[in-house]
């Protein structure tokens, strides 16, 4: 028996949802042509090729290097991937656990196919985006929006008298006008931009898409031209092509790139000025005297944006307990809530040195999170419930067979009557019926039959055990990054929070990473990838609960 494992996948949100019914449909009726079985199904919404950070993709490899399938079927490799070194990755990946591919489009896919059809579609998406510039450039030439809104404009939508709608067309919000007006001139002022977005929200004014105002959307970049203290849009003037785009190989993320002057096209806009040049000037001469102080200069000579950031053990897992917000760091050594200190929106100020609230996390991944009654009763209760499954699986099953029986004893009985000379009009079709029955229940009983769920009684110190290991080479910088990493799985959320008695911390553990890592990989429990276990502590001890 082959087991097929479908793909599908479509690019954007102008694409209807059912485009993915519709390459599924196609694969099942190849799968059914070739007698193949479709064990699986996997499908990425919206997501461009160009990218292999998709979660369908993902699980797919999961799959594959599980040993649960045999085959990939898609409508067209670049269903897989559109970029050539990432579908060379993908076919390399997926020989190396005995994967093979085929699509409708081009059949089973070896080495030239690779070759070929990655180079065409990745010239295809170079010449896609060599079209739509140039369709941008044209719309913005004409005076129109090369794409998005900046804050302070509607979109105007109508229809042209070819009765098709018109696009890039602006008109001034005067509400919102009015706000940027009221931030260049307390910028102006000498007012800071976190000082103003915190005046901002406290006097409820909506920020951009109806978020609260951060000081990083006033601000912006002067030389890239973000923020609003440097649209220059406000003051008439579009500029398209200040930025170009290009994806980093190893995040699979776009990372903007300044264009030389040169390149930029600039059009005047009388029509959509909201600021006036004295106030513009103003803006960009106290932006100057920022630049010049010794304190951005020496900043600036540091160059740190060409330094990658360390990555801590709770780097995007810590949150406040109050607000729900992010910590981020405050100095070199603490962690504090951003919506308090940046926004302040958030009555939680106090911050908390990273070393302390790592230890106190690794406290409770070690000794609370996974406590000895609580992983038994967890054993039991959850080998029960997934038996209990698949004894229905297993009945299931015992009724396929009884009916493959009962169908079999039919077309014996059949057989017989033809050997005895009996013919009738209707024989030759309910023999073939029965056939068709008969070869219908031997695929499905041809399914893997499910096996006992089996967890470690010892769950809970193996855990910890593993745990306190990987605790202690995190200070061998040889092996830190991959034990970090494991780590870092093990953790859902950090939530911490200041009251009277002091820091309390609570974690939510992962619990199929944490069962991962104490049973056999191969004996993961996949129903419980979406459980968590929480346990709660203070610095002092106090009450937890899992």
């Amino acid at each position: 028996m082959t087991r097929v494992a479908i793909y599908a996948r479509f690019s954007t949100q102008m694409q209807r949802d059912s485009s993915i019914e519709d390459q599924v449909r196609l694969c099942h009726e190849r799968a059914e042509r070739e007698g193949w079985t479709v064990v699986e199904r996997f499908a990425d919404r919206a997501i461009s090729g160009a990218s292999m950070l998709r979660p369908g993709l993902q699980t797919l490899f999961d799959a594959a290097q599980d040993g649960k399938i045999d085959l990939i079927l898609a409508e067209a490799l670049d269903r897989l991937s559109r970029d050539q070194a990432d579908i060379a990755a993908i076919y390399k990946r997926l020989s190396f656990a005995g994967v093979r591919i085929v699509t409708l489009a081009e059949g089973e896919i070896g080495e030239l196919h690779v070759g070929l059809k990655g180079t065409m579609n990745q010239l295809f998406l170079k010449d896609l985006a060599a079209k739509t510039r140039r369709g941008l450039r044209g719309r913005v030439e004409a005076g129109r929006s090369g794409g998005g809104n900046s804050y302070g404009y509607d979109v105007i939508r109508r229809l042209g008298a070819d009765g098709h709608p018109v696009t890039g067309e602006r008109q001034i919000n005067e509400r919102e006008a009015e706000i940027i007006r009221r931030i260049f001139r307390d910028f102006a002022a000498g007012h800071s931009p976190k000082a103003i977005a915190r005046q901002l929200n406290e006097d409820g004014i909506p920020g951009p898409r109806g978020k609260l105002w951060r000081d990083t959307a006033i601000r912006g970049h002067r030389s890239r031209g973000t923020g609003l203290l440097n649209n220059e849009l406000y003051i008439g003037r579009r500029v398209w092509n200040r930025l170009r785009y290009v994806k980093d190989p190893q995040t699979g993320k776009r990372v903007s790139r300044l264009n030389d002057a040169s390149e930029w096209i600039v059009t005047e806009v009388p029509e959509l000025r909201i600021v006036g040049d004295d106030l513009w000037e103003a803006v960009k001469a106290r932006q100057g005297e920022i630049d010049a102080t010794p304190a951005v200069q020496g900043i600036k000579r540091s160059r740190f944006w060409e330094k990658r950031r360390k990555t801590h053990l709770l780097t995007g897992l810590a949150f406040c307990g109050t607000c729900g917000g992010p910590l981020a760091s405050v100095g070199r050594d603490y962690l504090a809530c951003l919506a308090a200190r940046k926004l302040g929106t958030c009555s939680h100020r106090q911050s908390v040195r990273r070393s302390v609230l790592e230890e106190a996390v690794l406290d409770l991944l070690r000794t609370r999170l996974m406590r000895p009654e609580a992983v038994a009763a967890f054993v039991k209760s959850y080998s029960e419930a997934a038996n209990a499954e698949a004894g229905e699986a297993v009945a299931a099953r015992s009724r396929l067979q009884a009916e493959r029986d009962t169908a079999a004893r039919k077309l014996e009985g059949l057989y017989d009557a033809i050997a005895e000379g009996l013919r009738t009009p209707g024989l030759k079709a309910k023999l073939e019926e029965l056939e068709g029955k008969i070869a219908d229940l031997d695929a499905k009983l041809s399914e893997p039959a499910p096996s006992p769920v089996r967890l470690n009684p010892n769950l809970s110190e193996l855990y910890r055990k593993k745990v306190s290991e990987l605790a202690e080479t995190l200070a061998d910088p040889e092996i830190r990054t991959q034990a970090l990493e494991i780590v870092r799985g093990l953790i859902e959320r950090v939530s911490v929070r200041h009251d009277e008695e002091g820091v309390t911390v609570e974690l939510e553990g992962a619990l199929t990473a944490m069962i991962g890592l104490a049973q056999n990989e191969q004996n993961r429990p996949e129903a419980v990838c979406s459980m968590k276990v929480v346990a709660g502590a203070g610095f002092e001890p106090a009450t937890f609960r899992l």
